[in-house]
């Protein structure tokens, strides 16, 4: 009679246990009636965690608008921009070396004593002097020209390296504001985790009430939802690490709040090898500056050259010279003025091998950077490789992924139920549990890795796809 008395005791407290494991019927009732999820949809077999300060913050910004916020007032960027610009002014500098050159001279002098010739007056003791020289270069060996080419390569090499500052720049605000959306999944995993097992310590302390389980059951149950609530803290802290790198990189306060709306989702992506090779060699700002560096070099080589020819000058040198600071009278002069135009021939016919040998310097230096080039193209060529093997890797891994969390749904359904009917260890439904976390982890770390891959792979193509869509 008695023990008529116990089960019916717990059969009143299993039923008003029920409700507190809700949650994990509904999934896999749900689980039960829907079609499997498909690898668009696997991002919402676990959604996201947004904190009510994010969802009520002013400023909202998709990865897009990240990207072209971070182009526009990142510092990294601010400065590369500066550096194109002093490049601009060497330019203008060079160009302006094949004009003419003056050079204005004034001056005042007194002397000790009145200079005299033949026992007359020949000059003033108070001496005003204005002159002026010009020259013009008219050869110089090509030098002048090719320091001119050269200043242009190394402006285009400056903008190559701003276009690739802004790829950097796109890859590290893409790779953080895709870890930010993963570590909101992972928050709303660990969530889920300690929801269930707290459900799971109502339903263990219940049939311990009733002597159907021993306290070593509960203690083992307290123990595992005390450690989901440690990695639950841990998850929040990465996010909000991850918030402020973001608010970093976008040159924002660093703890201001900001709603990052995103999530992270499957994007086919259908160029071959071939293709995506092809557009690293027209498109890699790495590149174009490897072709403009030999294309440097050989400029050098021939401003060493120039030293093999002669210098030719044209000048014109205008002079006068009075007794007031106006120079505009001399008595000793017919004509306060005097002016002269002349060419002059500078030649440095021999100089012990030091021009050729600097020469050869030069010549080697083109090859040397050439096989650089040469280097950085293979490098390139691997890079978009080894990307696209991870990006294949991670699509493979999102497919297994949504059906690992399908499956461990239904297993922790399943454990549950069988726990309830005492037909079960508390053990199994703690594994159980534990796999369906580890599925959910599994799929979030596939999702990410996949978009992380997929935005490296568009710069090692040297493109820059701020909302990284592949049509």
């Amino acid at each position: 009679m008695k023990h008529n008395y116990r089960l019916l005791f717990l059969l009143v407290l299993v039923s008003i246990c029920l409700p507190a494991t809700s949650y994990a019927q509904k999934a896999a009732d749900s689980a039960e009636v829907k079609t499997p999820v498909t690898m668009e949809e696997a991002t919402t077999q676990v959604p996201q965690a947004v904190t009510p300060d994010e969802e009520k913050a002013s400023r909202v910004l998709t990865l897009e608008e990240c990207v072209q916020l971070g182009l526009k007032q990142n510092p990294t960027i601010v400065a590369a921009r500066k550096q194109l610009l002093s490049s601009d002014s060497k330019v203008k500098s060079a160009r302006g070396d094949f004009g003419a050159s003056m050079n204005l001279k004034y001056g005042y002098r007194h002397r000790d004593r009145q200079p005299k010739s033949s026992g007359s007056k020949s000059d003033y003791q108070d001496k005003w002097t204005l002159g002026f020289s010009v020259s013009q270069p008219l050869f110089t060996g090509f030098n002048l020209l090719s320091k001119y080419q050269k200043s242009k390569l190394q402006r285009e090499q400056d903008e190559a390296r701003l276009y690739q500052a802004e790829l950097s720049l796109v890859q590290e605000i893409q790779t953080s504001f895709l870890t930010l959306l993963q570590g909101r999944m992972v928050v709303k995993s660990k969530q889920d985790s300690v929801a269930r097992l707290k459900s799971q310590l109502k339903v263990i302390e219940a049939f311990y009430q009733v002597g159907l389980r021993p306290r070593v059951d509960v203690l083992q149950a307290e123990v595992e939802l005390a450690s989901a609530e440690q990695e639950l803290l841990k998850a929040k802290n990465v996010v909000s690490s991850r918030h402020a790198r973001l608010n970093t990189l976008l040159n924002l306060p660093i703890d201001e709040k900001v709603n990052y709306s995103g999530e992270l989702t499957y994007l086919p992506f259908s160029m071959s090898l071939q293709d995506c090779i092809s557009k690293a060699d027209r498109d890699r700002p790495d590149l174009r500056i490897a072709k403009k560096s030999v294309k440097v070099a050989k400029e050098d080589v021939d401003i060493s050259e120039s030293s093999f020819y002669p210098k030719l000058t044209g000048t014109f040198d205008y002079d006068r010279a009075g007794d007031d600071p106006s120079t505009s009278r001399n008595k000793y002069l017919d004509r306060p003025e005097s002016w002269s135009v002349g060419a002059n021939i500078d030649w440095d016919v021999f100089n012990w091998g030091s021009t050729y040998y600097d020469v050869q310097k030069a010549k080697e230096q083109v090859q040397k950077i050439r096989a650089e080039y040469d280097n950085t193209k293979l490098e390139a060529s691997y890079e978009i490789k080894d990307n696209m093997l991870s990006l294949k890797a991670a699509a493979d891994r999102i497919g297994v992924g949504r059906k690992s969390v399908e499956a461990g749904r239904e297993g922790y359904r399943m454990a549950m139920a069988r726990y309830q009917a005492q037909v079960s260890t508390n053990n199994e439904v703690l594994n159980a549990q534990s796999r369906l976390s580890d599925s959910e982890a599994e799929l979030i770390q596939a999702l990410a890795d996949y978009q992380v891959a997929l935005a490296k792979l568009y710069v090692a193509m040297g493109v820059k796809n701020p909302s990284l869509k592949t049509n």
